[in-house]
């Protein structure tokens, strides 16, 4: 005989076995749900910070064949080389440099809070720094490798013509309009002094020579480093011969002996003081020998000393040096 209150209590339960199952189902449906929208989002901020950070580098490749990728706009530069005043006309200010280049230049001043990495350069130093960018002068590649450890490095040319050099400058940290327009009014102020030193008596195709001492008793003609850079511009002097030739090789200065400076001298001559007391004995010693008395320029008084360190080829000193040349030269 069946027991029919057992049999009502079977029937009575399945529906609510059924309806727990439901929920389990519906439960486990927006669990998945909730995980696949867990996994979209997230794939969407990767995605996101993925897009973010290739909107803030940029590859660039330097004029040694280094390509890198950089800040597109670097924020903490560790600048190590010669022209630092380029990067003041473009409103930039290094995190670290070596301060030993800075020390007698026309913008000294206008280096602050910047440390000091040495000479050479202290890898340490730089490190604690934590740079986005290295930009430095020396073509070592065991120093390159070096500073890659720490940050993007580019190997830059602090030797070309200020207008190509502040261009490139100018697109590493991403100020090319100021670049830009700097050299635009460098050129209208730069035609403007000698428009205004040909009225003053300095002849077309005046030829000049740019000499200095170094330690060791090393005499050198200046090339395409340096004061030579304004002088040899379009309306300027001309380069002698021999130093034409240090240019056509893309030398920054040749090393000569005192016999053949006649062969390098000018119309007119400037000589570079250097800090050494050996370089500026040897200096007071070419200036009283017989040699150098016989020069043309010497005896028609065309001769202009200036300190090395205020004829920088950067574009702080270049604009500078527009006001004082023609005080030089008076």
């Amino acid at each position: 005989m069946t027991n029919k209150s057992s049999t009502i209590n079977k029937k009575s339960t399945r529906p609510y076995t059924a309806l727990i199952c439901l929920f389990f189902l519906m439960g486990a449906l927006l669990l998945g749900c909730g995980a696949s929208d867990n996994q979209s989002a997230n794939s969407n901020t990767i995605a996101s910070t993925k897009t973010s950070e290739a909107a803030t580098t940029r590859e660039y490749t330097d004029y040694k064949g280094h390509t890198v990728n950089i800040p597109t706009t670097p924020r903490r530069i560790v600048y190590f080389g010669e022209n630092y005043g380029d990067l003041l006309v473009l409103g930039v200010q290094a995190v670290g440099t070596s301060t030993s280049m800075i020390e007698g230049k026309v913008y000294e001043k206008q280096v602050q809070n910047v440390a000091d990495l040495g000479f050479p350069i202290n890898l340490e130093k730089a490190l604690e720094l934590q740079p986005d960018l290295i930009i430095t002068a020396d073509t070592d590649e065991k120093q390159y490798a070096a500073l890659t450890k720490i940050a993007p490095t580019i190997m830059f040319d602090t030797f070309a013509p200020l207008n190509e050099r502040l261009l490139h400058l100018g697109d590493i940290v991403n100020k090319k309009k100021d670049a830009e327009d700097w050299l635009a009014q460098y050129k209208i102020k730069e035609a403007e002094m000698w428009t205004k030193l040909h009225a003053e008596g300095v002849k077309a195709g005046e030829t000049a020579s740019v000499f200095t001492y170094y330690p060791g008793d090393r005499l050198f003609a200046m090339g395409r480093t340096g004061l030579s850079q304004i002088l040899y511009e379009k309306n300027g002097f001309k380069p002698t011969p021999p130093i034409q030739k240090a240019l056509d090789e893309d030398k920054g200065f040749v090393q000569i002996s005192q016999e053949v400076i006649g062969q390098y001298a000018g119309d007119r001559i400037f000589i570079l003081r250097t800090p050494s007391s050996e370089a500026e004995q040897s200096t007071e010693q070419l200036m009283k020998s017989k040699l150098w008395l016989q020069l043309p320029a010497v005896k028609q008084g065309r001769v202009y000393t200036q300190d090395i360190g205020k004829t920088e080829s950067d574009a702080s000193t270049r604009e500078w040096l527009l006001k004082e040349l023609p005080k030089l030269i008076r």
